[in-house]
C-alpha cells in the first residue's frame, strides 16, 4: 500500500500505481477538507455576527431598541435583501445567543484557535441551559466524535444528568471530597440510570421476554454501546461459565478499556429482587476468580431491570458495594419532565446505596 502524504487542509496524496484510485483519494480528501472549512467559517461568521449585534445592543440605551423595532429587524431585512436566506430575525437572535453562551470560542487569527464542532452541533448545544452540562456535552461531542444526530439524542435523553457519578458527588465544586468517593464516582461515570433504549424498537410490554430484549440489544449493538458510554467493547452473549459443580450463563459481557475491567449485565424484564442481586454478586465473584486477567480491575455487575428498588439499594449486599449496580431501563424516550422526575428518583436510590460511605 502506498504511503499517504497529507497536505494543507488535510488533502491527501498517494501514488499506489493506480492513477484512478489515487485521483479519487485526492478529490475525496479535498472535498472533505472543503466541507470542514465551510463548517468552520460558518461557525466563525455566526459568532462574529452575534458579537457585533451584542456590541450594538450595549451601545443602545434600551434593550427594546434591539429586540423591538430596532437593530435586529432592520438588520435582518437589510441582510436578507442583500444575501438571501440565513439572516432572518430568528437566525440573528440565535447568533446572539451563540455568542453569549460561547463567548471565548473564537479568537483573532493570531490566536490560532478554531471552533471544534460544526454549526449544526452548536445549534443543538444552544438547547442546553445548564452551563456545566453544556460544557460537558461539547467536550464529549469533540472527544467522542459524536455526529449531530447522536448529540441531539444524548441531549434529549439527558445523557449527562443520568450518569450515576453525578448522583453521589457533593453539589458544590469547592467541597472537600474523599479519595474513595472520587474513585467511586469515576466508575459510576460509566453507568447510568435510567438507561434509555428507545432505539431497540420494542413495545412497552410487561410480557416481553428476556431473550427478546437480549436479541434486540445485539441487533442494535452499536447504539447500545453508545448508550452505555465511553470505552465499552462487546465480549460475549450468554457467556458460559463452568465450575466444578455447575454451569452458568451470563446474559451480556462487555469490557471497558478505560476502567480496565469486565462489565457483566444481567437482563430482567421486571422489578429487581434481592435474588437478582445475589445472583449478580455470585457472577461477579465467579468472573473475578475464573476469567479476570492479570492487570484487570475488579469486575462490575449491572442488573438492568424495569424497576429499581430503594430497599434493595439500602439493605441488600448491593449497599455500599463498589462492584454491584442496578439500572432501570426505558423502552421509550420520555418527555423532558417525565425524564427529569425519573432521574431524581434514581438519584435518591443511588444515594441510599452509598449514604454510609459518603458520610
Amino acid at each position: 500500500m502506498a504511503e499517504i502524504e497529507r497536505y494543507s487542509g488535510g488533502i491527501e496524496y498517494a501514488n499506489s500505481g493506480d492513477v484512478l484510485v489515487d485521483a479519487k483519494t485526492i478529490i475525496d480528501s479535498s472535498q472533505r477538507a472543503v466541507h470542514g472549512a465551510i463548517n468552520t467559517f460558518l461557525v466563525v461568521r455566526n459568532w462574529l455576527l452575534g458579537r457585533r449585534i451584542v456590541e450594538e445592543e450595549l451601545g443602545n440605551s434600551t434593550r427594546s431598541e434591539l429586540y423591538g423595532r430596532g437593530v435586529v429587524p432592520k438588520l435582518a431585512k437589510g441582510l436578507t435583501e442583500e444575501y438571501g436566506k440565513g439572516y432572518t430575525r430568528t437566525s440573528l437572535y440565535q447568533y446572539v445567543k451563540f455568542y453569549r453562551m460561547f463567548p471565548e470560542i473564537v479568537q483573532m487569527a493570531s490566536g490560532q484557535s478554531l471552533p471544534r464542532l460544526s454549526w449544526s452541533h452548536y445549534v443543538e448545544l444552544l438547547r442546553v441551559q445548564n452551563p456545566d452540562a453544556r460544557a460537558w456535552y461539547e467536550q464529549e461531542a469533540v472527544g467522542q466524535g459524536w455526529s449531530v444526530k447522536v448529540l441531539s439524542r444524548n441531549i434529549s435523553s439527558q445523557y449527562c444528568e443520568r450518569m450515576l457519578s453525578k448522583q453521589i458527588m457533593p453539589p458544590h465544586k469547592d467541597a472537600i471530597v474523599p479519595n474513595a468517593v472520587v474513585e467511586k464516582a469515576r466508575r459510576l461515570a460509566f453507568i447510568k440510570s435510567p438507561t434509555v433504549v428507545e432505539f431497540l424498537g420494542l413495545p412497552s410490554d410487561p410480557h416481553i421476554h428476556e431473550s427478546e430484549l437480549e436479541s434486540a440489544i445485539l441487533a442494535n449493538l452499536q447504539q447500545f454501546l453508545l448508550e452505555l458510554g465511553k470505552g465499552y467493547a462487546f465480549v460475549a452473549r450468554q457467556q458460559h461459565i463452568r465450575t466444578e459443580w455447575d454451569d452458568y450463563f451470563i446474559d451480556l459481557v462487555f469490557y471497558n478499556y478505560i476502567l480496565r475491567c469486565f462489565v457483566l449485565i444481567d437482563l430482567k424484564t421486571d422489578r429487581i429482587t434481592h435474588q437478582d442481586v445475589g445472583q449478580m454478586d455470585m457472577y461477579v465473584r465467579m468472573y473475578d476468580d475464573l476469567k479476570r486477567n492479570e492487570g484487570d480491575n475488579p469486575t462490575l455487575g449491572i442488573v438492568l431491570c424495569t424497576e429499581t428498588d430503594e430497599d434493595i439499594a439500602r439493605y441488600s449486599m448491593m449497599h455500599d458495594s463498589d462492584q454491584l449496580f442496578m439500572s432501570k431501563y426505558k423502552l421509550y424516550l420520555p418527555d423532558e419532565e417525565e425524564l427529569r422526575a425519573e432521574i431524581e428518583e434514581q438519584k435518591r436510590i443511588v444515594r441510599a446505596q452509598y449514604e454510609e460511605s459518603e458520610a
